[in-house]
């Protein structure tokens, strides 16, 4: 199901997927993709208390832009008291998770199905 109160650009794709909004994001990821999505990412981000799955999955390249993207969306629903699962299974993406140490704040996990389980564990509610 498509979230129509958010934008779709050339990148993002949003859906609704288990109660959750999922961002999915695509192709290359660069500064020029980033000003493109900022936008949208920011509308769905600024909810309150949204539940958000920001799928990383389709991306073929991603730059620190597109590493400010999902800070800047992690920081926006965590200010709103909503919660961000990521989604990535690029070795290179998930290198530099590692080496800025964002994968200990955000997680990574292999679906969307698998953020869900894997919050769901963490809070108990299994």
């Amino acid at each position: 199901m498509r979230d129509d109160s958010a934008p779709r650009t050339r990148q993002l794709r949003v859906y609704e997927h288990r109660g959750h909004t999922v961002l999915e994001l695509l192709g290359e990821i660069d500064l020029v993709a980033a000003a493109e999505i900022g936008p949208a990412l920011d509308l769905v981000t600024r909810r309150a208390g949204a539940r958000i799955v920001l799928d990383l999955r389709q991306v073929e390249f991603f730059d620190c832009s597109g590493l400010r993207l999902v800070y800047r969306a992690r920081a926006r629903v965590l200010e709103h008291g909503g919660r961000l699962h990521l989604v990535c299974t690029h070795p290179m993406t998930l290198r530099v998770f590692r080496v800025t140490g964002l994968s200990r704040l955000l997680p990574p996990y292999p679906t969307p199905d698998a953020a869900l389980a894997g919050a769901e564990a963490a809070s108990g509610t299994l």
